[in-house]
């Protein structure tokens, strides 16, 4: 079947266009304005590892995106590009048999430094270049609408609701690699690699995701709701290395990327406080009551939803002693604040998967939070824990990630906490 397709690409007042009419996995004619080279008659896989005049190139990317597929080549590898140093030293482990994917995905235009994300233009274009610059081939796929409906419009729903969504776990965890395997399906890849930093264990026969040797760069709880039924297919190399050894290594290859800075978790918010975000997607600021645990009215606010459980900053009560939230009641539009002490949970309810059959494990439930030993029952559509003593500041719309020593063997969305 032949199918015509066509991208185009702009930059400031430039703008570049790509016609292509493209036979199974081979472009029959093609219109590239800006290539000196031609493509009638590459494959789809040869057409993606050609350079040019970056705007040229980037429209290119847009129209071999859209229906982008590969014969299986034994070997092969789709390794997952950000522009960062991380995915650079992946591929370079990865080549020459590998493909470079990046995912572009939405962001907000308002947001005051939306280059540095790691879906950005300016990210997409640095992942290509690592990519040419080996002789890979490299696909971009414009994934912004279902990145919007799937990741971001979950995460503005869930501070509605007076809740503290995660969406990097819900991005990492499900959204992503979804996308990711089936591209690497359609690219006639045996595996995939990523750059993060987490491992792969087996348990019993089980493939779990495990935490990676950089403690301080570990993202298994990121990973935790990865579906270990993908992992055979998964790989992450730099599990077992440090972020200084990865850097090290870019830089002895002479790549690029090895000075490129950190990319920013929750990478759609641009650099901007997620409040203002959530202001400009419509959650309108409403001024309430901060009240104690008594009822008592102990100052005002602006928002209930700006505000999230163990915050104490921003609350502006002179009450003579520190104070803390404790929830938000949206139906009230009020924020409850209480001493410390009154944030300890001691049980948790969370909406998820329990990977093995554990009866005790270590849980972790935030990303930045302190492992903490629990009883763990398993529930419809989820599990309970039974915290061996208590956790401050846990939040629902917060994810609990349970661990078996450095195994990932459960991990859901908190929906109740006492």
């Amino acid at each position: 079947m032949v199918r015509e397709v066509i991208g185009d690409a702009t930059r400031g007042d430039e703008w570049a266009v790509a016609r292509l009419l493209v036979d199974g996995n081979r472009i029959a004619t093609a219109d590239t304005p800006g290539l000196d080279c031609s493509l009638a008659g590459l494959t789809l896989l040869e057409a993606a590892a050609v350079s040019g005049v970056p705007l040229a190139v980037e429209a290119l990317a847009a129209a071999l995106g859209q229906v982008f597929c590969a014969d299986p080549q034994p070997g092969r590898a789709a390794v997952a590009m950000s522009g960062g140093v991380d995915s650079a030293v992946a591929l370079l482990r990865a080549a020459p048999n590998a493909i470079g994917v990046t995912l572009r995905l939405w962001q907000d235009p308002a947001g005051p430094s939306s280059e540095r994300a790691c879906c950005s233009s300016e990210a997409v274009g640095a992942a290509r270049a690592a990519c040419h610059a080996l002789g890979v081939p490299h696909v971009t796929l414009d994934l912004r609408e279902e990145f919007l409906e799937a990741v971001v419009d979950p995460f503005v729903a869930g501070y509605a609701a007076g809740d503290t969504p995660n969406p990097c776990t819900r991005c990492n965890g499900v959204f992503r690699f979804d996308a990711l395997l089936s591209f690497a399906r359609r690219a006639g890849a045996e595996s995939l690699w990523t750059g993060h930093y987490a491992r792969i264990v087996e348990r019993e026969g089980l493939l779990l995701v495990a935490r990676a040797a950089d403690e301080l760069k570990d993202q298994s709880y990121m990973l935790s709701t990865l579906d270990p039924g993908l992992l055979e297919r998964v790989r992450f190399p730099l599990g077992d290395q440090t972020k200084d050894e990865t850097r090290a290594e870019a830089i002895s290859a002479g790549l690029p990327a090895a000075s490129r800075p950190e990319s920013q978790e929750a990478c759609f918010l641009a650099g901007d406080d997620y409040r203002n975000f959530l202001e400009r997607q419509g959650l309108a600021r409403a001024e309430g009551e901060i009240v104690d645990e008594h009822g008592e009215v102990v100052g005002r606010h602006d928002g209930y939803w700006t505000f999230t459980s163990g915050q104490r900053r921003g609350l502006k009560v002179a009450a003579g002693r520190p104070l803390y939230v404790l929830r938000t009641d949206r139906a009230a539009n009020a924020v409850v604040v209480g001493d410390r002490e009154a944030l300890a949970v001691s049980s948790v309810e969370a909406e998820g998967r329990l990977y093995a059959s554990v009866e005790r494990a270590q849980v972790k439930l935030r990303y930045r939070s302190d492992l903490v030993s629990s009883r763990v029952s398993a529930a419809n559509g989820g599990f309970s824990l039974e915290l061996e003593e208590p956790a401050h500041a846990v939040a629902t719309g917060q994810v609990a990630a349970l661990y078996d020593r450095d195994a990932v063997v459960g991990a859901g969305v908190i929906t109740r906490v006492q």
